[in-house]
């Protein structure tokens, strides 16, 4: 069965290091940014037409944005982003955004942002299902000790993210066992 796609989505690919990167627009908003392989990716159907170059809103500003930050070049972003989810998860994807670049935090560092400092485990889950990774940053959320641990796009990629972003922490080990 086949998801309905909600009126006026489109999508594009671009490439990245990191491999193609699909970007989901809704009336000209970036709901969307998905990895090859990226576990709770949306079935692909949701996505809306596809544009094969990226030149409509908000594609070309998000490609030339993702362009700059992949060069060393761009530390945020700035665009026009429509987060869907709960009350809670939009309000933890905020706290993502307030994570600065360079930094990463551990899953009760952000419970402890947003106002809801014993509630770990549902921000980690709500960190698992952000919609616009990169973007907005999931990869800089560690584990209490450091250590990498859940990413829908793949450990190596939120390690390889946060080395592009010279934060990795010191030691930072990778611990297969959770799964947000």
């Amino acid at each position: 069965m086949h998801a309905v796609t909600p009126a006026g989505r489109t999508h594009t690919v671009v490439d990245s290091p990191y491999g193609p990167l699909t970007l989901v627009a809704e009336d000209s908003h970036l709901v969307g940014l998905y990895m090859a392989g990226q576990r709770h990716r949306p079935d692909q159907s949701t996505f809306g037409v596809r544009h094969f170059e990226p030149t409509d809103p908000p594609f070309a500003e998000t490609a030339r944005q993702l362009a700059e930050y992949f060069a060393g070049h761009r530390d945020t972003f700035d665009l026009p982003l429509r987060l869907h989810g709960t009350p809670f998860q939009r309000r933890v994807w905020a706290g993502l955004r307030e994570i600065p670049h360079g930094h990463t935090w551990t899953y009760a560092d952000l419970a402890a942002h947003i106002g809801h400092p014993t509630a770990s485990r549902a921000v980690g889950l709500a960190n698992g299902k952000n919609p616009i990774g990169i973007i907005v940053p999931c990869h800089r959320v560690v584990g209490a000790d450091g250590n990498l641990t859940g990413y829908g796009g793949g450990l190596d990629r939120k390690r390889r993210l946060l080395e592009h972003e010279h934060a990795l922490p010191a030691g930072a080990g990778v611990q297969q066992a959770l799964a947000f």
